[in-house]
């Protein structure tokens, strides 16, 4: 097929009509086939992965399950990349569900040829709103992938949802973040000692310092690790995590 030209404004408008169409699993497999436009109403965030992961032994990037603590199952991923950006969904505390591999976006070019597209993730926010994401590196994608991925975004702004197509994030504040997501999970979330660590750091100190004062570090930590992960308590990611990191309680 030949590459489907970049939609301009006015191609987008047309395509509102039901140009874009999406196929997505739901509840007990069976797939289902909406017009975008009909797509707005349907909890893309609880689909099932719309193409099976593939795992085979001459593949170079590296699938997996990711524990998301926001939906409390497994999501899955294609690459450390899309690992890395699925954990800081999960992060994230606007967002309150997440899919893989949502659903098949398809469409037909102008000149009559039919395409369609897959987008890493869809993600829900607490006030409905949604983002579509992709991952791939910038020098990783080539003329198809561009025009694949500038329908996704056309397609994602006929019916307000972000689109985000992202590569590699930030090397220091991912790192943080992914020794914080070792605590995601609710076990680490002791609600004595998550009372005292927020009126430990009502006011800013040091991270090490103010384990200390809640009580035997050893014990204290993971709690104070856990309320870092769900930004209940803040501290500055753009920097390496230390001892001596200024933590304060969220707000």
């Amino acid at each position: 097929m030949a590459d489907l030209p970049v939609l301009s404004g006015g191609s987008a408008g047309a395509l509102s009509d039901g140009g874009f169409e999406v196929s997505y699993v739901a509840d007990g497999g069976a797939e289902q086939r909406v017009l975008l436009v009909d797509a707005r109403s349907v909890l893309l965030e609880e689909a099932a992965p719309a193409r099976r992961f593939r795992s085979v032994r001459t593949q170079r990037h590296f699938s997996g399950l990711w524990w998301s603590a926001t939906v409390c199952r497994h999501v899955g991923y294609e690459s450390w990349l899309e690992r890395d950006h699925l954990m800081l969904l999960d992060f994230d505390p606007a967002v309150v569900g997440i899919a893989s591999q949502p659903f098949w976006l398809s469409w037909v070019a102008p000149a009559g040829d039919a395409y369609r597209h897959v987008p890493d993730y869809f993600a829900r926010r607490a006030d409905g709103s949604a983002v579509v994401v992709d991952c791939r590196p910038p020098d990783r994608i080539g003329p198809r992938d561009a025009v694949k991925f500038e329908a996704t975004r056309q397609a994602c702004g006929l019916v307000g949802w972000e689109y985000r197509l992202v590569g590699a994030p930030e090397r220091i504040a991912v790192g943080n973040v992914r020794w914080l997501a070792g605590y995601r999970h609710p076990r680490h979330r002791l609600a004595e000692v998550a009372a005292v660590l927020r009126d430990v750091f009502a006011r800013p100190a040091r991270l090490m310092t103010g384990a200390e004062r809640a009580g035997d570090p050893v014990a204290v930590l993971p709690v104070l690790f856990h309320l870092l992960w769900r930004q209940e308590l803040t501290v500055d990611l753009s920097v390496p995590l230390h001892a001596s990191a200024l933590v304060t309680a969220a707000g």
